[in-house]
This record gives C-alpha cells, structure tokens and sequence, in this order.
C-alpha cells in the first residue's frame, strides 16, 4: 500500500445517502430505501449541516457498553412516528460520514477523494458538528490500520482502501476491503 491509498474504518450499519437541501432532509439506503422516518434524530440533526449538502455515510447505534449494535440499528428501520421517536431516544442513531458528495450546491463527485476528504473535514471543524454527526477515522499509515486491526472488536467491519485522487464512486467496485 501506497501513501496514495486511503484507509477508514468500516463500521457494521447501514450505509446511507444523506441529502439536505432547503430545510428537506432526505435519507436513503444506497438501495434507495426511504429513512428518514426511522431516524428523527438524523433528520432533526441535519439542521447542523450547511444546505445544498450531500453525504455518503453509515448509519451506526451504540449499546451501553460501547459496542456497535447492529441488532438495535435493524429494529429501528421498521418504526415510523411516535415509536421511531422512543426509539431514537432509547437507542440514538448516528451517521458516519465517509464521503462528501455535494457542499453548498457545488457537485464534489468529480474531485479526487483527497480534496473531498479536506472538505468534509473542514465542514466537521467549521460547523462543529457534534452527535448524531461523526467523521469516520481515516489514515494514510499502515501502522494505525494495524493498530486498528488489533484492537477489541466493538463492530468494525473492516479496513477500506481508496486511492486518495479518484473521484468518487457509487459502488464498492474499485475500493479494497480487509
């Protein structure tokens, strides 16, 4: 592996699309599948974001212990209203941000990863976003991707490789996993 090669953690939830523009929030699975009424707190948290913003992230629950808990994440998708509501205060969704698709109504998608990655970055400082938002750890150093890989598992997936002057890509084709 290079030093043109991104790498981030993979975390064990549900990759998503998040889109805010004029105060409409939309969330939706890579697939498509409408979210945002699963997840009021996402959407709630969007107002924290700039408009005209897109996303590509992972959707993530915590358990008490500090263990990722996918199970907790699948129980959410199937509650609307009041119970999506509860839900969201008993077990917070958060969203991961991996990829910056669209800031300030400017199209990103064609910039290399790297430019997108200093964007999104900066956008997490000069907004401070805090909960629901997190910035998914990313390195360009093999030593903290081994340190990554020896730690306690608490739900991570993986390792993705990226190279760091691609433009973005809406499938995993191209993209190495460990």
């Amino acid at each position: 592996m290079s030093d043109e090669t991104y790498r981030s953690l993979e975390k064990d939830g549900f990759r998503a699309l998040l889109s805010v523009d004029a105060g409409r929030v939309v969330l939706r699975s890579r697939r498509g599948t409408e979210m945002a009424p699963a997840f009021p707190e996402i959407v709630a948290g969007a107002a924290q974001l700039l408009g005209a913003t897109a996303l590509d992230g992972e959707l993530i629950v915590w358990n008490a212990a500090g263990r990722l808990a996918f199970e907790r994440l699948q129980n959410r998708l199937a509650r609307r209203g009041a119970g999506a509501a509860r839900a969201s205060e008993e077990w917070p969704a958060h969203f991961v941000a991996l990829d910056l698709l669209r800031l300030s109504g400017t199209d990103t998608t064609g910039w290399p990863y790297r430019r997108r990655r200093a964007a999104l970055e900066s956008v997490f400082a000069a907004r401070r976003l805090s909960a629901p938002w997190a910035l998914c750890p990313s390195t360009t150093e093999a030593d903290v991707v081994r340190e990554w890989l020896t730690r306690a598992s608490v739900g991570m997936e993986g390792v993705v490789f990226k190279r760091l002057g691609d433009a973005y890509r809406s499938s995993v084709r191209g993209w190495q996993k460990y």
